[in-house]
């Protein structure tokens, strides 16, 4: 998978971009562009990558990224030949011009615009059904009305309560384009190669570092180590895969990038309080 800077192709007339997705399966690779990004899966399953965050979506999937927020979701395999769907709303920053947002009415608008910036997962049900028929609304309205839909689902949002931040680090830490950039390769390369044996000095040269730079540079970007960081993201992997597959243990410790059973059990315990059968009994069972 490789990192990319989207640019965005569109009619600059255009205030808004609306695009309607059906395809077998989601195929942008992991990115980044400064417009916001409203997302909603109206089919699919598999995992969401945002930031350093890793996450599970299904149907109904509802997220408002903010400007150069690193993203993307890969689909599950499917068994049959069902299309994946999903209806995809962006926007810059200055679409109603430069002061807007600044004004004192819109206040709560641009606090939630703020807040994108770490990406948002909207989590209520009855607003994620709303959201989504007002976004298929505005597949065919008129850029008048794209707007004004807009707005409202803003307006929405910005009084919602079950809502979860999804990568603080973001928001709290701005990068430049550049450290963005490297950040992108860095994470596209834990993406394609978290199963194999991956060397500090293999990543600090996707990086385009020393490795002593790179440990520097990857603590300050994630405040993790690059090795606690590869660690969290095979457990996530194993719990995805606990949840959504029925493949025995051993094998969702091979594919998640372990190669001791043991060492797999004992992290997994460590990282989440049980051992890998009860966690997959107990996610079955809700």
């Amino acid at each position: 998978m490789k990192a990319i800077f989207e640019q965005l192709q569109s009619n600059p007339s255009e205030a808004i971009i609306v695009r309607y997705i059906k395809m077998p399966s989601f195929d942008a690779p992991f990115h980044f562009h400064p417009e916001y990004e409203l997302t909603l899966i109206v089919k699919g399953k598999g995992q969401r990558f945002v930031g350093k965050q890793v996450e599970s979506f299904e149907n109904g999937d509802l997220v408002l990224l903010g400007p150069n927020l690193p993203h993307c979701w890969i689909n599950h395999p499917k068994a049959d030949d069902t299309l994946s769907e999903a209806i995809v709303v962006q926007f810059n920053q200055e679409f109603l011009g430069k002061e807007f947002f600044e004004l004192s009415a819109f206040k709560t608008l641009k606090l939630l615009l703020d807040k994108s910036r770490s990406g948002i997962e909207v989590q209520e049900g009855m607003i994620k059904k709303q959201i989504s028929q007002q976004m298929n609304e505005m597949i065919l309205a008129t850029p008048v009305r794209k707007i004004l839909i807009l707005l409202e689902i803003l307006e929405t949002l910005s009084h919602a309560i079950q809502v979860k931040l999804m990568d603080i680090s973001f928001a709290s830490n701005p990068l430049k384009f550049s450290e963005t950039s490297r950040f992108q390769k860095v994470f596209s390369y834990i993406i394609d190669h978290y199963k194999d044996d991956i060397s500090l000095e293999k990543i600090a040269a996707v990086a385009d570092l020393s490795p002593t730079s790179f440990c520097r540079y990857f603590k300050s970007i994630t405040q993790q180590s690059f090795v606690e960081l590869l660690l969290e993201f095979r457990i996530k992997q194993s719990c995805h895969l606990l949840i959504s597959s029925e493949l025995p243990i051993r094998e969702i410790a091979f594919q998640s990038g372990f190669d001791d059973i043991p060492y797999f059990n004992r992290v997994f315990k460590k990282k989440k309080g049980m051992n890998p059968n009860k966690y997959r009994y107990l996610s079955a069972s809700h």
